[in-house]
C-alpha cells in the first residue's frame, strides 16, 4: 500500500500496488524510483551512497581519479559514453577538482619536496641540477610558462610564470622562472652546477648577469649544442659547391660528442676540436698536433675535403667561429636533460589528449 499522505486532508492513499518503476541515471548512479497510481512515491533509492552534501561517492572518486591518474576527461568521458555507462558531469568534475584535489595535491607535493630535500639532497652537499621550460598548448599561446628543475632522479622545483607578471612579454618567461627556480633552491641547497638548453637569455645571466659570481657552473645540455651543431653543417652544405659538407655530418657531430665526453680541460677539448680541420682533408698529422685515431681503412665511403677550398673554408668558419669556441666550455661537463626532456614529453602526451 502506497503510505503517503494528502497535504489537504492528512489521510494515507492507501493505493494497492503494482506500483511503477522507473529507473534514473543521475552521474555514476542509478535512482530507483516506485510511484503509484496517484503519482506519489512509495519508495526511492540510489545505486550508491551519498555524502554530506549530497555529492555522489561514485561523482567524487571518479572525478579525483581521473586527474590522480594523469588521464582527461573529454577522454574518458568519451570511454563512458561508448560503454552506455554512466558519467560525472563536467561542470562536477572541475568542482570536484578545485574544491577538493588541487590543494591536497599541493600540499602533498610540498611534503614529499620537503622530505626529498631535507633527508636526501641536502646531507650530500653540493649538487647539480637540470633545468627547463615549458610552455602551455604548443603553439597556439604562451599565457603560462611552467620552469621544472630536477636532481639526477627527482622532480625537485616547479615554478609556474603568468605572462602578466613579465608585462605581457612571453620572450623572457623562461628566464624569469630560471631566476625564480635559483633563488627558491638556492635558499634550500647548496647548487653548484645548473644544466639547461642554449638559451642565450639565461646564458646572459652567468656571462654578466646577476648570476656572474653566484659561484654556479652553467652547463649545457650536450643533445642540443649536438644538434644546432649539425644545423649549421646542414646550412654549410647547402651553399653552391659545398656540397660535400653534408657527408660528413653525422661524423662531426659524432667528434663533438667525443670532444666533450673525453676531454678534462678545456685546452684538450679546443685541440681535439680544432684538429677537425686537418682531419677532413685527409691530413692527420700537422705541426701542433695529431688525431687521436688509430688507422684508417683504405677503402672508404667519405670523400676527404680539398683543403683550401669553398667547402673547406666554409666548414672551418664553423669550427674555429670565435663565439662557438668561447662558449664551448660549458659542454665540458658532458651533461644531459634528457631525463628531464622525458618528463616534458609526458606531460604534451596528457596535453594532446584534451
Amino acid at each position: 500500500m502506497c503510505t503517503a499522505k494528502d497535504p489537504t486532508t492528512n489521510f494515507e492513499c492507501r493505493a494497492p500496488g503494482p506500483f511503477e518503476v522507473s529507473v534514473k541515471s543521475r552521474g555514476t548512479a542509478a535512482i530507483v524510483e516506485w510511484m503509484c497510481l496517484h503519482g506519489h512515491t512509495v519508495w526511492k533509492g540510489c545505486s550508491q551512497p551519498t555524502l554530506k552534501d549530497g555529492m555522489l561517492v561514485g561523482d567524487f572518486v571518479l572525478a579525483s581519479s581521473i586527474l590522480l591518474s594523469g588521464n582527461n576527461f573529454a577522454k574518458m568521458s568519451l570511454l563512458f559514453r561508448f560503454m552506455n555507462m554512466g558519467m560525472v558531469e563536467r561542470p562536477s568534475f572541475f568542482r570536484i577538482q578545485h574544491s577538493y584535489c588541487v590543494d591536497s595535491i599541493k600540499d602533498f607535493w610540498n611534503q614529499k619536496r620537503a622530505k626529498l630535500i631535507t633527508t636526501q639532497l641536502h646531507p650530500q652537499g653540493p649538487v647539480g641540477i637540470l633545468g627547463d621550460a615549458r610552455m602551455d598548448s604548443p603553439g597556439f599561446c604562451a599565457q603560462y610558462c611552467t620552469y621544472t628543475a630536477m636532481d639526477s632522479k627527482n622532480i625537485i622545483c616547479m615554478i609556474n610564470i603568468d605572462k602578466r607578471e613579465t608585462q605581457r612579454h612571453s620572450v623572457i618567461m623562461e628566464k624569469e622562472g630560471f631566476v625564480r627556480t635559483v633563488n627558491t633552491l638556492g635558499e634550500e641547497l647548496h647548487v653548484t652546477e645548473m644544466c639547461t638548453d642554449a638559451h642565450t637569455q639565461i646564458s646572459a645571466l652567468f656571462s654578466k648577469g646577476d648570476l656572474k659570481d653566484s659561484g654556479i657552473h652553467h652547463s649545457l645540455d650536450i643533445w642540443h649544442g649536438s644538434k644546432n651543431l649539425g644545423k649549421k653543417v646542414l646550412t654549410a652544405g647547402q651553399q653552391k659547391r659545398c656540397s660535400i659538407i653534408q657527408m660528413w655530418n653525422k661524423d662531426i657531430c659524432n667528434h663533438f660528442w667525443y670532444c666533450c665526453k673525453t676531454s678534462h680541460h678545456y685546452e684538450d677539448l679546443f685541440d681535439m676540436w680544432t684538429g677537425l680541420v686537418h682531419h677532413v682533408t685527409g691530413e692527420h698529422a700537422w705541426a701542433l698536433g695529431a688525431c687521436h685515431h688509430g688507422p684508417l681503412l683504405e677503402s672508404r665511403e667519405k670523400e676527404w675535403i680539398q683543403q683550401g677550398s669553398v667547402a673547406h673554408q666554409s666548414l672551418t668558419d664553423i669550427i674555429l667561429n670565435a663565439r662557438w669556441l668561447k662558449n664551448v666550455y660549458t659542454y665540458l661537463r658532458f651533461r644531459s636533460t634528457a631525463d628531464l626532456e622525458s618528463f616534458k614529453n609526458h606531460i604534451l602526451i596528457l596535453m594532446n589528449w584534451l
